[in-house]
């Protein structure tokens, strides 16, 4: 899914020969650095890299990778996932977390009653939610992949208010995961079942960028409350890699507090509510 051949090459196309230093005229016909040039800035052999980026090469050094990201300008999620996919034929390969939630997780959710939260693995499945995390999507949470209902599933259909930047921070994240369980079969599955079905998926994927989910704003415009403008804090759960605690929360005093309070006394109201409260899905 994912190497480091690849990878160089991509980055290697976007760096400005200008901010490295390099002269440039009209003549110039290759996009971003040369790989000699690459190479000369990073001091190492030219045939050297080449071997790199025709994957002929394995193991190189920590200061090889270093001087690389130097010069390719990587930022600190991209130096790491250099790190690991130059490492990945002398490791062991880790193994995938596996998709049972512990019942203490579960019980956090119940207690955070005013904002959607979900627990979420490294292939975006959802494995738990709460009930006002079932509300916003408008169906059952756990089994929910978020990446496959971003793009073959609410693409047109408008739940995502910035689906364009959702769109870059999930493909950056799956590459992300790609690089740090190179062997899950499942998320093979998964990226083969996106760019089947999403174009913007493929373009996106074939770029390589990797994308680290931390925090940030999400926008939701939902059918019965209109625009929802919440934060997301995404906290890594202890002795679980690969899963998050995802809560997304509005602004105290906000119209988008109003239409969380609001979207879960409709429910209420109605008698239609589908709690998730305790799900789970298991593998």
């Amino acid at each position: 899914m994912d190497d480091l051949a690849g990878f160089l090459r991509t980055r290697r196309s976007r760096v400005d020969p200008a901010t490295a230093g390099i002269p440039t005229d009209s003549r110039r016909r290759v996009e971003g650095l040369r790989r000699e040039e690459v190479a000369h800035l990073s001091g190492v052999s030219v045939d050297y890299y080449v071997r790199l980026e025709q994957g002929r090469a394995t193991q190189p050094s920590e200061q090889v990778l270093d001087a690389l990201a130097r010069v390719l300008g990587l930022d600190e999620t991209e130096r790491g996932h250099l790190h690991r996919l130059a490492r990945q034929p002398r490791r062991r390969r880790a193994k995938a977390p596996g998709g049972r939630v512990r019942p203490e997780l579960l019980r956090v959710l119940d207690l955070v009653p005013g904002a959607p939260a979900l627990i979420m693995n490294h292939r975006l499945d959802v494995l738990a939610g709460n009930r006002l995390a079932g509300l916003l999507y408008g169906l059952p949470v756990p089994g929910l992949n978020t990446a496959r209902h971003l793009f073959l599933e609410e693409a047109e259909r408008g739940l995502y208010a910035d689906w364009e930047t959702c769109t870059l921070d999930v493909v950056g994240h799956l590459r992300l995961a790609a690089g740090k369980y190179p062997g899950d079969p499942r998320l093979a599955s998964l990226v083969g079942e996106l760019a089947m079905g999403s174009e913007r998926f493929r373009r996106l994927w074939a770029r390589a960028d990797v994308r680290a989910r931390t925090h940030g704003r999400k926008a939701y415009r939902h059918p019965l409350v209109g625009l929802l403008e919440l934060h997301q804090e995404n906290f890594a759960l202890p002795n679980e890699p690969g899963i998050e605690l995802l809560v997304l929360s509005a602004a105290p005093g906000s119209p988008t507090e109003d239409g969380l309070r609001l979207l879960a006394g409709l429910d209420a109201d109605s008698g239609d509510a589908r709690p998730a409260e305790n799900a789970r899905i298991h593998e």
